[in-house]
């Protein structure tokens, strides 16, 4: 019978055991404590996923180490590579300032249900249809039409012209 994935007793005292040195490591590396213990969480969700084959390695520290590395190295690169394009480009000057109506949009979308508001953002910002919301959310499509139905009903209210709650983004 073969052992349960969740049950990893040896992975547990790995991560207990190199955890902080790991950390430690990749602060070094990187500078940043927030970058290096995500760099370190993703290492070890990829040691998680293939403990059977990296607890036989010789050094599976070493392994970890490594992979922490490459992680803090590719976000790095990233990061740098988006900067350049920024500097490069510059901040878009053509962009015009929200208008009042997208200012009210907003603040009465942040005054719906969340699960309204997915539904209505992804429906009529997003373009997808019921079907394909209901998908992404996991949820009967008659729930996402019901979502949209009631989502619109309350956005209605809170955008008729002089609603306090819009102007005071107050419900």
């Amino acid at each position: 019978m073969g052992r349960d994935k969740g049950d990893r007793p040896d992975f547990d005292v790995f991560y207990a055991e190199s955890h902080g040195a790991l950390v430690a490591h990749l602060y070094a590396l990187t500078g940043d404590l927030g970058e290096a213990q995500e760099a370190a969480q993703e290492a070890y969700i990829r040691a998680w996923k293939d403990w059977d084959r990296i607890s036989s390695y010789e050094n599976p520290v070493a392994w970890i180490r490594l992979v922490g590395q490459r992680i803090a190295v590719s976000r790095w690169r990233r990061t740098r590579t988006a900067l350049k394009s920024w500097i490069r480009h510059g901040p878009d000057r053509d962009l015009p300032a929200p208008g009042p109506e997208s200012v009210a949009l907003v603040t009465a979308l942040r005054q719906i249900p969340e699960a309204q508001r997915r539904a209505v953002v992804m429906h009529h910002m997003g373009g997808l249809s019921v079907a394909e919301i209901a998908a992404h959310e996991g949820a009967p499509e008659g729930t996402i039409k019901a979502r949209l139905s009631r989502g619109r009903a309350a956005l209605a209210g809170l955008l008729a012209d002089g609603s306090e709650a819009v102007r005071t983004g107050r419900s």
